[in-house]
């Protein structure tokens, strides 16, 4: 549910109870961890969208030409007339190639930041303003009810970026079961899902040579500190990125570069130089993985697009089981026909 200003000027205006608890939980434990979702408040969002643009991070202009080329392909298999649910919509702008061609009943982003939801959402109405647009705050790994408006209509589930690639594989399969039975019976979901590939390519897109991607993993420190009131001396960690060949996953840590002590919402904390803070993974899947993975979760893959490279994969699925029948893989960068693969 949308705040209101009031409440949203509101000094201190409610902590978010589950990042206070997920800090504290994550601080607490050996490894250290805290869920990647609290990276995105407003700067984090601004400092990811510029991450997206750098040279070094492919999965967004990759992901953007593969819509582009297959804009109209995508949309006669999706289908006119569904309301398109956007998990995560951040600044929606892939999103805009797909409303140009999809002929969408109404459109409803969901984003954990408010304030750059708000922001998307002006754009968006100029850009299509017979479009009906239901904007919905919140985090969307949980459950979420979604606007009365779209409830008759057929529903498309946009979760575009990879997204899913930061939880591990049980949660990911929770995940797509809840949105699943949050789109309800006979929806679709367009995933975008990034693909193993050599790790001189992964590593440097998660430590850009400019620094952004540093600044948004320690946005995390400095939003510990302004929302719980926290004392961790932030110019002590450094931002670290690891590839797990064997989880086949892009690691970010919080690093201390000496030993600090500190606390967090009254309560003291210590780590020693060396010792990480874990806050976020990037899981990159084979074409088999991710198919299963959305098996797993309750969707049946029905149609595929990727580039020349096969960085990455944009799949259509639909809710139940496949039919015996072959489903499509279709090159988004090149003019070839689809080709058939074996399931």
């Amino acid at each position: 549910m949308l705040l209101c200003e009031y409440q949203r000027q509101s000094l201190f205006a409610e902590v978010d109870p589950a990042f206070r608890q997920d800090v504290l939980k994550g601080l607490s434990v050996s490894p250290r961890a805290i869920p990647a979702r609290w990276l995105y408040d407003g700067r984090g969002s601004e400092l990811f969208e510029a991450i997206t643009a750098l040279p070094e991070y492919y999965p967004t202009r990759t992901e953007r030409s593969i819509l582009s080329h297959a804009a109209s392909e995508i949309a006669a298999s999706i289908g006119p007339r569904r309301a398109i649910v956007e998990f995560g919509s951040g600044s929606a702008t892939k999103t805009r190639i797909l409303l140009s061609e999809a002929n969408a009943a109404a459109y409803v982003p969901i984003d954990i930041s408010g304030e750059f939801l708000r922001e998307s959402v002006v754009a968006l109405s100029r850009a299509f303003p017979d479009l009906p647009i239901f904007p919905v705050e919140g985090d969307f790994t949980g459950t979420l009810a979604l606007p009365e408006a779209i409830g008759g209509m057929p529903k498309l589930g946009f979760f575009p970026g990879s997204t899913v690639g930061n939880l591990l594989v049980p949660d990911a399969v929770d995940l797509l079961r809840a949105m699943a039975a949050t789109l309800g019976a006979g929806s679709m979901l367009l995933i975008g899902i990034d693909r193993i590939k050599d790790a001189d390519i992964l590593l440097p897109a998660y430590d850009d040579a400019q620094g952004v991607t540093a600044a948004f993993n320690l946005n995390l420190l400095h939003r510990i500190n302004r929302e719980l009131v926290g004392s961790v001396p932030v110019d002590a960690f450094n931002h670290l990125v690891r590839w797990d060949d064997v989880e086949a996953r892009i690691e970010m840590h919080l690093e201390a570069a000496r030993d600090v002590h500190f606390s967090v919402d009254g309560r003291l904390f210590s780590m020693t130089k060396g010792e990480t803070i874990h806050t976020e993974n990037s899981l990159k899947y084979g074409t088999r993985e991710a198919r299963l993975l959305l098996r797993a979760g309750g969707r049946s893959p029905i149609a595929e697009w990727t580039d020349q490279n096969e960085f990455f994969s944009l799949i259509l699925a639909r809710v139940g089981t496949a039919p015996p029948a072959l489903w499509e893989r279709n090159d988004g960068g090149a003019k070839a026909p689809a080709v058939r693969l074996s399931r």
